[in-house]
């Protein structure tokens, strides 16, 4: 790799990119690209790419994305050329370390940082607060569980005592089984009194948590937990929702095909929730999968805590790990 590097260092002005050239010598190489028909490069080639020249290339978070003055600009590989044909070669293996271009990077769940603040230390529930017959840690993991024995009366949850959060990135690993469903809760008042079943009742925004693959019934959606917008913003979505209703400006954050292949089904699953102002982003698996802003003039919520749901009904069990926070 070390002396392709430098074959594309000596030579990349006059043979790799072509900008707007009609030159027949030149065809197509075969990258991938993402939606909007952008050509990527392996990292490390694109990234000394863009080092060296200026023009043609952008540069964002570790990835580069190739532009012309007109259309988009491609690789182009001279015919016939032994030198080009070796590039190509090498270029089609580096495939393998080329990452998707997105408008923001993408988010992966529990990346140890400085900035991430653990809220669960693996050995017991310091610091939450829940149904004790219900919650325990088994194995290492925050293990949530409702038996014919013992039911969850209403849902209930295991609340964090860190006090309330404004703008935050929340980092939560989980599974569950598909019997019941579960959820995160956020910017959520802990509720008491009157018609509520439990000690541990809250009342916000919930990112739903599933063991299924198939639409509509998925995670990572925004359920209005003991509120009356229901599923506010559903997976693939980026929305808004005024005082006039919801308004779905696009629905092609990701698909049903897509979701298959992102969601592990009866394994651990990496959520990211990003809150900030009246914008939420949820990612699952690294994939930006929502994209809510909450203009509401009444009904938009701005801070509250965080929890950890076991829904009531059928005996269900959910488990949680990686557990991390960065306040903005």
């Amino acid at each position: 790799m070390g002396d392709l590097m430098s074959l594309i260092e000596q030579n990349h002005t006059s043979s790799i990119l072509t900008n707007g050239t009609n030159d027949p010598k030149y065809r197509v190489g075969t990258t991938r690209s993402n939606r909007s028909g952008e050509p990527v490069l392996g990292l490390r080639i694109a990234q000394n790419l863009a080092n060296q020249r200026g023009d043609g290339l952008r540069f964002c978070g570790g990835r580069v994305i190739i532009r012309s003055l007109t259309f988009t600009s491609l690789l182009k590989i001279p015919l016939g050329d032994p030198w080009m044909i070796r590039l190509s070669l090498s270029l089609c293996l580096g495939l393998v370390a080329i990452v998707a271009v997105a408008d923001e990077p993408a988010k992966k769940a529990a990346a140890n940082s400085a900035e991430l603040v653990t809220l669960f230390n693996g050995s017991n529930l310091e610091g939450w607060d829940g149904d004790p017959r219900l919650w325990s840690v088994k194995d290492g993991v925050i293990h949530g569980e409702t038996t014919p024995e013992n039911v969850a009366k209403g849902n209930t949850f295991l609340i964090w005592q860190g006090g309330e959060l404004a703008d935050f990135e929340l980092h939560v690993t989980f599974r569950c089984n598909a019997i019941n469903n579960s959820g995160i809760q956020y910017r959520s008042q802990h509720q008491s009194g009157k018609g509520v079943g439990n000690d541990w009742v809250l009342k916000g925004y919930q990112h739903e948590l599933r063991n299924e693959e198939n639409f509509p019934n998925v995670p990572s959606f925004i359920y209005d937990e003991r509120g009356k917008r229901g599923r506010i913003c559903l997976v693939g979505e980026k929305a808004v929702w005024t005082k006039d209703g919801k308004k779905v400006l696009d629905n092609t954050l990701i698909d049903q095909a897509g979701f298959k292949e992102l969601m592990k089904v009866d394994d651990w699953n990496d959520v990211v929730i990003i809150a900030k102002g009246n914008n939420i982003k949820h990612y699952l698996n690294g994939k930006l999968v929502l994209d809510f802003t909450d203009e509401h003039p009444e009904l938009a919520l701005s801070s509250g805590v965080i929890g950890l749901q076991l829904h009531a009904g059928k005996p269900m069990w959910a488990e949680f790990k990686n557990i991390q926070l960065r306040k903005f």
